[in-house]
């Protein structure tokens, strides 16, 4: 049985941009890998072309089944979390075995609220922690 687990410190899932993820990565493994890999990413989903971007990796040859690695990842200012009714952005981290690609990820929120950003459309009424284009003040 495999097992991969990423613990972060205090267990939070939500971080302000600019913020440090810091947690630990383990891996108890069937068989030997190459090596394990865990990646700080953001990826979009929804309607159109699909997006994925690894901000960091922290990558660690794997000696024997089992192991653990601290890691410590500064989060960039942007983008932050959000979601739409089109797309959606999403952060998270991942813990890959190489070379046979088994996974473990744990989503997280950039924020500077502990939900992601809501994007709303003309003509509706903006939700907390909403961002609309009906909410930025007019230019003269």
């Amino acid at each position: 049985m495999i097992t991969l687990r990423i613990d972060l410190d205090d267990d939070r899932r939500w971080f302000l941009p600019g913020d440090t993820v810091t947690g630990k990565a383990v891996w108890r493994l069937d068989e030997p890998a190459d090596a394990v890999e865990l990646r700080l990413f953001w990826h979009t989903s929804g309607k159109g072309t699909e997006d994925v971007e690894i901000i960091d990796s922290l990558r660690t040859e794997a000696h024997g089944t089992a192991g653990e690695r601290a890691f410590s990842f500064p989060l960039p200012l942007d983008p932050y979390s959000f979601s739409g009714s089109l797309i959606t952005l999403s952060w998270a981290l991942e813990l890959v075995v190489l070379p046979d690609g088994q996974t473990e990820r744990v989503d997280l929120v950039v924020a500077p609220t502990p939900v992601e950003v809501r994007l709303t459309g003309l003509g509706r009424e903006p939700l907390d922690h909403t961002f609309s284009l009906r909410s930025r003040p007019k230019t003269p």
